[in-house]
């Protein structure tokens, strides 16, 4: 693990993706509104952090090794917010062409528990991009980094010819390309190095239905998502299953989770793909890169909120298991 590290704080990763920034309203509830049957939170205090595509990149550095965060940014007090968050952490930030507002995520915790969610944003947000217009812009951005991560939040920025576009640049220039799909925006893409759905996501993209308190259908589902993407790599996060493992469609090893305590899910996907793109750009074989990706979101998801792993709490936290 401390050799794989080492490797890693040698990489660059590049993220192409639907940015967001989340806030968390934290306070307490004593008494139920005489307005309607509804609690009265008292407000204690707000933080920000960096949702969807850019908490990958929040993870990437965290992680150590070095981020570029491509995304639209709004010219609002979000995006600016959302902008100075990555930057304070050395993150390098490319802003795409594009109007609106910056997608804000707001989550209401009392006594540490998530009351409801607040979303502000728009249907597709109306800023795909043209790839004609940015294709020198991303040749350069893929040139310099080691991997490139797609990382969709169904909100339209990637479209099937922006992901055509960068996937044959990463191809031209050798570089290792992986995507965590929506697929409920059925974007094409085909022969990722590294694809990353969780359980109900993976299900879709097989086009499966499962049948109620069916066990999950590892073979079928591997062996159809093969034959529709051709992704060299497949690791399904199955939350508190582990990781199933999947080589040219056949499923493989399942890894069970090293997460002890469950507070949080949010941004868990975030960690898993930030870590397996890192342990395999690194050289990694899969088997090492999923427990590696493993043992992040067993940290991650022992905390509040999206949050990030640093590889001290990695390298305790495996000690810990032993």
């Amino acid at each position: 693990m401390k050799s794989l590290l080492k490797k890693i704080s040698k990489l660059h990763v590049l993220v192409v993706g639907d940015v967001m920034l989340d806030h968390y309203i934290w306070g307490d509830a004593q008494r139920i509104s005489p307005e309607a049957p509804v609690p009265v939170i008292d407000v204690e205090r707000d933080t920000y952090s960096a949702g969807g595509a850019a908490n990958v990149a929040l993870n990437l550095a965290s992680l150590g090794a070095k981020a570029t965060i491509a995304g639209f940014f709004g010219r609002d007090d979000a995006g600016k917010r959302l902008g100075g968050i990555l930057t304070q952490k050395g993150i390098a930030t490319v802003s795409t062409p594009g109007s609106g507002s910056t997608i804000v995520k707001t989550r209401i915790l009392v006594r540490r528990q998530q009351l409801c969610r607040l979303d502000r944003e728009s249907p597709l947000h109306g800023y795909g991009i043209e790839p004609k217009l940015i294709e020198p812009a991303f040749d350069k951005l893929v040139r310099k980094a080691d991997a490139i991560i797609l990382s969709d939040y169904a909100k339209g920025l990637l479209t099937d010819e922006l992901v055509a576009k960068i996937t044959a640049l990463a191809r031209a220039h050798g570089k290792l390309i992986a995507i965590d799909p929506k697929p409920r925006r059925r974007l094409r893409f085909h022969q990722p190095d590294l694809i990353t759905p969780n359980r109900k996501e993976a299900l879709q993209l097989a086009g499966i239905e499962p049948e109620p308190h069916q066990p999950f259908p590892a073979a079928e589902v591997c062996a159809r998502i093969y034959e529709q993407y051709r992704p060299k790599h497949l690791v399904i996060t199955l939350s508190e299953d582990g990781m199933l493992l999947s080589h040219n469609g056949k499923a493989g090893r399942i890894i069970p989770t090293m997460a002890r305590e469950v507070f949080d899910v949010s941004g868990a996907g975030d960690t898993s793909i930030a870590a397996l793109t890192l342990g395999l750009a690194a050289g990694a074989v899969l088997e090492e890169a999923a427990q590696f990706a493993n043992a992040a979101a067993g940290v991650v998801v022992g905390k509040l909120g999206t949050a990030t792993v640093s590889p001290e709490e990695i390298l305790a936290h495996v000690a810990e298991e032993k």
